[in-house]
C-alpha cells in the first residue's frame, strides 16, 4: 500500500513537472536572462535556516529549483542560438494522454546525440541567426530505440509560475500541435539539455513530507530525544582496532554516529582524514550491534532504572515473559546472520565476506557523494584496506558501485562489470539446464546484485533512478561525502529509499554546491542542507588533526576559517619539511605581489586571464624545477587557478615555452579541479589586477580555502595585493604572509627576480657541502626542459576528477 502511495505521488511531480517546463518559451527564456541578470524576482523567497511547515518549504524551494531548470536550459545557448545543432525528424504517429501529446518521430542519429530525459526543441522551421522560427515547442525524450524517438510534448498552452491549473493560450502550440499530429510531418530537432538529475531533485523535494526525519529536516533542529537507549555499541576487539587507528576528534565523530541521531554532521577540514574517518564509521556500523541486545549469553551495558527489590523483580518478569523458565519465542525464529543463513557472493573476483554466525544484526548502508570523482576515492579505499568485523579481521565486504563513469580502477564493483559476470554465469546454467534466458532480464540482474550488496556506492543523482525502487530492501543508514557541495535536494534523493540515520560528512568552508543561476544564488538556493543545519545551530562534530601541510600552511586557514581550532598530526612538519624551504620565496607559504599585473577578458570568454601571472608562474615553475628535479612530476606540483582561461592560457604559454604538453610534467587545472587533491608543492594564479573593479567571485573565501590549502610543502600564491586587499579575506591573507616576511613585490623585468645574486639574497640556510647549482641547472637553456629524463612513471597523479569549469 506504502508503495503504491508512492508511485502515485511520483507519478503525480511527474506530471506537474513536465507541464510547467514543456510549457516554456524557450526564445523568451533567453531574452528574459538577458535582461533580468541578478535582479531578484517578484514571488521568490530566500532559503531560510528553519521551516515551520512542508507548504513553507515548498513555497521556498520549488519556485527556485525552477529557475535553475531555466538557467542550465538557457546556459546552452552561450554561443547564440546558431550554435543549436540541428536535424531533421519524421513524425511516424501521435497519441495524447492526461494533457500530454507523444509523437513518435523517426531521426539522423548521427546529427544530434540524444537519450532518455534530454529537453530538445522541435520546429517547423530551420532556426537561424537572424531568423527565429514561428512554431517551436519543448520535447522531452521518453524513450529511445536505435533512430526512433517518443517524445512527450505539453501543447495545452503556457504556464505562468507554477500554477499548472491556468494557462495561457499560444499561437505557436496551437500550430506546434497540428504539426505533431500530422503523419509523415517533417519538424527539426535540437538538443537542448539533459533534465535527468534535476528532475530527481524535484521529486526528492515534493515527497519531502513522506521522507524519513521530515521534522528533523524542516526545523533543522535535534529531535530532543534522548537516543542513549537506542545507542549501538562495538564489540571490544574492534573497537580497539577503531581507537588505534583514529585520532581523538575522528573517534568522538564515530562514536556519535553510534548514537542512533537521525542525523550526524560531520565537518573534514583539509587533510583531517575525512575519508579515513568515513571507513572507521562502515567498521562501525557494520559490526556494531543494539546495547539491548544480548551477546554471547551476556546482556550488555545499558541504561537502568532503579534497582527493584528481587521478589517484584521476580513478579514483573513473569508477567512481562511468560516463557521466563524457557526459552523466548523470538529467539527461535530470529536469523543467525540477518540473512537467513545466506549470503550470495557470486559475481565478485574478491575475497568474499565469511559471515561471523554470532552476528544477530546486519546493516546496509548507501553511501553517496555529488560527483563520481569523490566516490569512486572512496570505492578504492574500501577495496584496497577492506573493513574489519567484530574480531578485528579484514575481509572485503559485497560492494557494488552503480551509475555512470566509474574509474577503471574500480571496475571489479562497477555495476555494469557485476551484470556481465553474472549474466554470463546465468547463461551457462541455463544452458545447461536448457531452459532458454528465462530469469536474465537485465534490470532483474542488476536489482539481485544490489540486494545481495552490504554498501551500495552512488552518486547523490544516480540514487533517484528507477533501479532503487525495485529493491526488496532498502537502506538503514545513508553516508553523503562532499555534503556541503551539493543543493539541499540533491540531497533528499537518497533519503527516499528509506533509512534509520543519516551521516552528513563535508565541509562548508570549502567547495559549494554548483549553481547556475545568479537569482537563485543569491537567495540561498546553493547552501547545503549541512550548511542550514549548521547555521541553525545543529551539533556538528569537527575533525580537528591535520596530517596533510606544513604547518605555516595550516596556520593561515586555521585562524580564518576554522576559529583556530586545526592542530597538527604528530611529525608534519618534519614530514613536509623540503630543501627549497632554504630560499625564502620558496618557502611553505610565500605571496607575490605582481605590481604591474592587468587582467582582461578575451573576446567571446566569460572568462579572466592575467598574461603577467602567467609569464611569473611559469618562471617560478622554471627555476623551482631546475633546482629540484624531482618536482618534474605532475604527481608532485600543480598549478591552480580559479578561471578557466587562466588555466587554458598556461597550458598553451607552457608548451610554447618548453615545447612539451603541460599534462606530462605538470598538474595545471581549476580550483573546483583540486577539490579532495594535493600536491607537494602549489601555484596559485589569483588573476584579478585592477585599480577599481570588483575581484568576482575570487572573492567566494570557499575556492581561497581550496586553493590554499592542496599544498602539502609550499603554496607560492601570485596575485595583485593592491586589488585582493578589497575583500576582506584577502586583506587578511596578504596580512598574514607580511607578518612572516613572506610576501615579495614584483616588477618588470620579471626573470631578474629569480636572478642568481638575487636568489643568494634570499639563501635562509648554508649550502650543504658539496652542493653543486649548476648540475641541477639554473635555468632551461642547455637543454634543460622539465620533459628531459622523464618516464611514464612520472605522468600519473592519483587523483580522479579533472574538474570543469568554475567561472
Amino acid at each position: 500500500m506504502a508503495i503504491e502511495k508512492i508511485k502515485v505521488e511520483e507519478e503525480a511531480c511527474m506530471i506537474r513537472f513536465y507541464k510547467i517546463v514543456l510549457s516554456w518559451n524557450y526564445f523568451l527564456l533567453l531574452q528574459h536572462f538577458q535582461k533580468s541578470g541578478k535582479n531578484i524576482k517578484k514571488g521568490l523567497k530566500a532559503v531560510k535556516d528553519t521551516f515551520k511547515d512542508v507548504d513553507d518549504y515548498l513555497s521556498t524551494f520549488e519556485p527556485l529549483l525552477f529557475e535553475e531548470v531555466k538557467a542550465q536550459i538557457v546556459a546552452r545557448d552561450e554561443e547564440g542560438t546558431s550554435a543549436l545543432k540541428q536535424t531533421m525528424s519524421l513524425v511516424k504517429e501521435c497519441s495524447d494522454s492526461e494533457g500530454f501529446y507523444f509523437p513518435a518521430v523517426i531521426f539522423n542519429s548521427e546529427d544530434v546525440e540524444v537519450y532518455q530525459n534530454d529537453l530538445l526543441l522541435l520546429s517547423k522551421e530551420k532556426i537561424e541567426k537572424t531568423k527565429l522560427p514561428e512554431t517551436y515547442a519543448f520535447a522531452l525524450v521518453e524513450h529511445r530505440q536505435n533512430d526512433s524517438l517518443r517524445l512527450r510534448m505539453f501543447l495545452q498552452g503556457e504556464i505562468k509560475g507554477t500554477d499548472t491549473h491556468h494557462t495561457k493560450s499560444s499561437a505557436r502550440l496551437v500550430n506546434m500541435r497540428s504539426c505533431v499530429c500530422t503523419d509523415k510531418a517533417l519538424l527539426y530537432i535540437s538538443k537542448v539539455c539533459s533534465l535527468s538529475t534535476i528532475f530527481r531533485e524535484f521529486v526528492a523535494m515534493r515527497s519531502i513530507s513522506s521522507l524519513p526525519f521530515r521534522d528533523v529536516i524542516l526545523s533543522a533542529a535535534d529531535s530532543g530525544v534522548d537516543s542513549t537507549s537506542l545507542a549501538w555499541e562495538i564489540p571490544k576487539k574492534l573497537m580497539e582496532s577503531i581507537e588505534s587507528s583514529h585520532n581523538e576528534s575522528q573517534l568522538k565523530a564515530i562514536r556519535a554516529g553510534l548514537s542512533r541521531k537521525p542525523f550526524v554532521l560531520i565537518q573534514g577540514p583539509p587533510g583531517t582524514g575525512k575519508t579515513q574517518t568515513i571507513l572507521g564509521l562502515l567498521n562501525a556500523i557494520l559490526h556494531s550491534v543494539p546495547a539491548r541486545m544480548h551477546a554471547k549469553d551476556k546482556l550488555r551495558d545499558m541504561k537502568r532504572g532503579p534497582e527493584l527489590p528481587m521478589e517484584e523483580k521476580s513478579n514483573q518478569w513473569r508477567l512481562a515473559s511468560p516463557w521466563i523458565s524457557k526459552v523466548n519465542p523470538r529467539d527461535e525464529i530470529m536469523p543467525v546472520d540477518g540473512d537467513d543463513g545466506f549470503f550470495p557472493t557470486t559475481g565478485s573476483d574478491l575475497k568474499p565476506e565469511v559471515v561471523n554466525s554470532s552476528r544477530k544484526y546486519r546493516v546496509r548502508v548507501l553511501v553517496c557523494a555529488p560527483s563520481n570523482s569523490a566516490l569512486d576515492e572512496i570505492v578504492l579505499r574500501v577495496l584496497n584496506t577492506g573493513v574489519r568485523d567484530e574480531n578485528d579481521r579484514a575481509y572485503n565486504p559485497k560492494i557494488v558501485r552503480i551509475g555512470l563513469k566509474a574509474h577503471h580502477s574500480v571496475q571489479a564493483v562497477s555495476m555494469d562489470y557485476l551484470v556481465e559476470q553474472k549474466r554470463a554465469g546465468l547463461e551457462g546454467h541455463l544452458d545447461r539446464q536448457k531452459q532458454g534466458a528465462a530469469g536474465n532480464d537485465i534490470d532483474s540482474v542488476r536489482a539481485s546484485i544490489l540486494d545481495e550488496a552490504v554498501i551500495v556506492f552512488s552518486t547523490l543523482s544516480f540514487s533517484g533512478s528507477t533501479i532503487f525502487s525495485k529493491l526488496n530492501r532498502g537502506f538503514d543508514i545513508v553516508i553523503i561525502d562532499e555534503a556541503a557541495q551539493a543543493v539541499e535536494p540533491a540531497t533528499l534523493v537518497p533519503l527516499s529509499t528509506g533509512c534509520k540515520q543519516v551521516f552528513l560528512v563535508g565541509d562548508p568552508v570549502q567547495l559549494p554546491a554548483t549553481v547556475i543561476s545568479p537569482m537563485a544564488e543569491n537567495l540561498g538556493y546553493g547552501m547545503s542542507l549541512f550548511k542550514r543545519f549548521q547555521k541553525a545551530g545543529y551539533p556538528v562534530m569537527m575533525l580537528k588533526t591535520q596530517y596533510r601541510m606544513h604547518p605555516e600552511i595550516r596556520n593561515f586557514p586555521s585562524r580564518e576559517f576554522y576559529d583556530d581550532s586545526l592542530e597538527d598530526g604528530a611529525d608534519v612538519e618534519e614530514q613536509t619539511r623540503r630543501d627549497w624551504h632554504d630560499y625564502r620565496c620558496f618557502r611553505p607559504f610565500c605571496f607575490f605581489d605582481i605590481k604591474d599585473g592587468t587582467e582582461s577578458q578575451p573576446v567571446g570568454s566569460g572568462s579572466w586571464v592575467n598574461e603577467d601571472e602567467v609569464e611569473f608562474g611559469l618562471l617560478i615553475y622554471q627555476k623551482l624545477v631546475a633546482k629540484y628535479p624531482e618536482l618534474k612530476s605532475s604527481s608532485r606540483l600543480a598549478i591552480i587557478s580559479p578561471y578557466r582561461g587562466q588555466v587554458k592560457l598556461f597550458r598553451e604559454r607552457f608548451k610554447e615555452m618548453f615545447g612539451i604538453p603541460s599534462e606530462k610534467v605538470v598538474d595545471i587545472n581549476t580550483v573546483d579541479g583540486f577539490q579532495g587533491r594535493e600536491k607537494d608543492v602549489a601555484i596559485f594564479s589569483c588573476v584579478r589586477a585592477s585599480k577599481d573593479k570588483g575581484i568576482g567571485f575570487v572573492a567566494d573565501f570557499r575556492r581561497m580555502n581550496v586553493g590554499i590549502t592542496r599544498a602539502r610543502s609550499s603554496v607560492l600564491v601570485v596575485g595583485s595585493a593592491s586589488t585582493l586587499k578589497r575583500d576582506k579575506h584577502w586583506g587578511n591573507l596578504i596580512e598574514a604572509a607580511e607578518k612572516i616576511d613572506s610576501l615579495f613585490e614584483v616588477t618588470k623585468p620579471y626573470p631578474s627576480f629569480f636572478s642568481d645574486e638575487h636568489l643568494k639574497s634570499m639563501k635562509v640556510a648554508v649550502e650543504p657541502d658539496g652542493f653543486d647549482e649548476e648540475m641541477y641547472g639554473a635555468v632551461y637553456g642547455d637543454g634543460d626542459n622539465p620533459a628531459q629524463g622523464m618516464d611514464e612513471t612520472d605522468y600519473g597523479d592519483g587523483g580522479f576528477g579533472d574538474g570543469g569549469g568554475d567561472d
